[in-house]
């Protein structure tokens, strides 16, 4: 019943806050007060270490989400205040579509009153409301100077809505402050775009290159986790660009801000696309943003702004040697840039040249240990389908002989069974990884790479030899869990040791691991035949663990 009057239950506040939150919030359901149910949210106040604000939205079959002032809800999360607003709520369901109907009983009478109310009435109320609330006064003094075209004003006002310092109490606006600057920030866009409309396009282009550039250098400094501060950003530049196609700007002054803003330090709040401007820039606009590009780009070739315009531009020309020949001026040691000249004559139709690109990729990297997987793949992949197969095996081969990963054993294996020589080179990976463990050479775990592909490839006999002083934590438990039917005592063994080294760490993860390995020695000494003993081994640790209550409600839950 609950569920279906307000579109949430407990199962769902514990779910949103987390176990810890929601146990936290179950002790501050006497501190909740004020409970304001509108039509599709609720508003309370909690009284916790201060004075906390919260509001829950109800979405019907959408379920609830929840906002709270204090510093963990400021942060996004659905915190102990949400939980004892909402299971305020649950206990007062009841009476929950009284409340409702009684706000939308106290809307419409609003709206009632206001249609009633004559001319000099709704000025009288305007006029109080403005003298009360400096925010609303704001927005109508910048509505009015719009509608009059006083573009002093209007710029005043533009520039007092992008100002973040009222927001920024410690130089910094907070993520409990962002929203309300982002709407300052909307009504700078709306505002603009009401000067285009009232044939003033050429203002709001100016207007809004010069909010820009300040929005540009106060993002930085935002808390925008939501991304409502970016949103309404994106809609300042998407009115500059509506302005742009009615003023019709010089093309060659709009390319030369347009690139200036494009590798500005602080260019990723806007993100514009000079591709967009491409009908109001015209031929002369584009070549000039060409040739400005291309200077950046040789003042610092290494500039990730720089290279992104270029291959921007690059790209929309479809000049494929060009891309290429960009691309080539910077090749990743790691053969990602390789691959993407690749792919880039590929799609062209160039076949030959991709896969002659991706082979000098393959040469350039040979000595690399990581090397971008994808090339690897791409060389391989086409060979395979050209009837190849000694050569995908001998990249395989070389790759392994470099990298000496799991993975790699295993695209080696599968090329090799392709190539019909599996039991040959099986033996030579294997002395290969024999040596790295002589040598303790480890994998990317801590352990040697020899115990996880002799575990991959199932010979478990030759993996427990291997263990022994040498397996790390995570391949021991692999190799108990894959032999516990077969080998039940030394499997236990495994599992003890796991749990004694186990006891140390807290939390919810740490607990259900723990958990899980005493289940597996469980299942070891019924196979053994010995569960007296076991049980006798669980009552000590419980008794030592005895004190960390949330370990002992999880092993309850396991049946510990």
């Amino acid at each position: 019943m609950a569920r279906k009057v307000v579109g949430f239950g407990e199962d769902d506040l514990r779910v949103l806050a987390g176990a810890r939150s929601f146990e936290r919030g179950l002790g501050y359901l006497d501190a909740v007060s004020g409970l304001d149910v509108g039509e599709g949210s609720v508003i309370a106040v909690v009284h916790g270490t201060d004075v906390y604000e919260v509001e829950l939205t109800l979405g019907g079959g959408d379920g609830i989400s929840g906002w709270c002032d204090c510093p963990y809800g400021q942060e996004g999360n659905f915190c102990k205040h949400c939980v004892a607003v909402g299971l305020t709520v649950l206990r007062r369901v009841k009476t929950i579509p009284q409340q409702r109907a009684a706000a939308r009983a106290r809307s419409s009478g609003l709206e009632a009153w206001l249609s009633g109310l004559s001319r000099d009435q709704l000025l009288v109320l305007v006029r109080e409301q403005v003298a009360e609330d400096r925010e609303l006064r704001r927005r109508l003094e910048l509505r009015a100077a719009a509608a009059r075209t006083d573009l002093g004003t209007v710029r005043d006002r533009i520039i007092a809505l992008i100002d973040p310092r009222p927001f920024a109490r410690y130089g910094y606006i907070e993520y409990a402050d962002a929203s309300r600057y982002g709407r300052q920030v909307a009504e700078a866009a709306s505002a603009l775009r009401a000067l285009t409309a009232d044939g003033e396009a050429a203002q709001a282009v100016a207007l809004a290159e010069e909010a820009l550039r300040a929005l540009g250098e106060t993002y930085g400094e935002i808390d925008d986790s939501d991304g409502l501060v970016g949103e309404a950003v994106a809609a300042v530049a998407e009115v500059h660009l509506e302005a742009c196609g009615v003023a019709r700007p010089d093309p060659e002054r709009l390319a030369e801000w347009l690139v200036g803003r494009l590798l500005a330090d602080d260019s990723d709040v806007t993100d514009l696309d000079p591709l967009d401007y491409a009908v109001v820039l015209g031929p002369s606009g584009l070549a000039r943003i060409r040739q400005l590009a291309a200077e950046a780009l040789r003042r610092r070739p290494s500039g990730w702004a720089e290279r992104y315009l270029m291959e921007r531009l690059v790209k929309a020309e479809g000049d494929v040697d060009a891309l290429v020949a960009l691309y080539a001026q910077d090749l990743n040691p790691s053969g990602a840039t390789h691959l993407l000249i690749a792919e880039e004559l590929e799609t062209a139709g160039r076949t030959e040249e991709a896969l002659a690109w991706a082979e000098r990729g393959l040469r350039d990297c040979a000595a690399e240990t990581h090397i971008d997987s994808r090339l690897v793949e791409h060389v391989c992949v086409r060979y395979a389908k050209t009837g190849r197969v000694a050569d995908a095996f001998a990249v395989r081969r070389d790759r392994f002989r470099v990298e000496r990963s799991l993975a790699a054993y295993r695209q080696l294996r599968s090329a090799a069974w392709a190539a019909d020589c599996w039991e040959v080179e099986r033996a030579a990976a294997l002395a290969i990884l024999r040596e790295d463990a002589r040598r303790e050479r480890g994998g990317r775990y801590g352990g040697p790479v020899l115990i996880d592909v002799l575990i991959d490839d199932g010979d478990l006999d030759a993996a427990w030899r291997e263990a022994a002083d040498r397996a790390d934590d995570r391949q021991w438990e692999r190799l108990a869990d894959l032999s516990r039917e077969i080998r039940p005592a030394e499997a236990l063994g495994v599992y003890l040791r796991l749990v004694e080294r186990s006891k140390e760490p807290t939390g919810d993860r740490a607990y259900e691991h723990l958990a899980g390995l005493l289940l597996a020695a469980r299942d070891c000494h019924r196979a053994l035949g010995t569960e007296d003993a076991f049980t006798v081994y669980l009552g000590g640790l419980r008794t030592e663990l005895r004190r960390r209550r949330k370990l002992m409600s999880i092993l309850d839950r396991h049946g510990l």
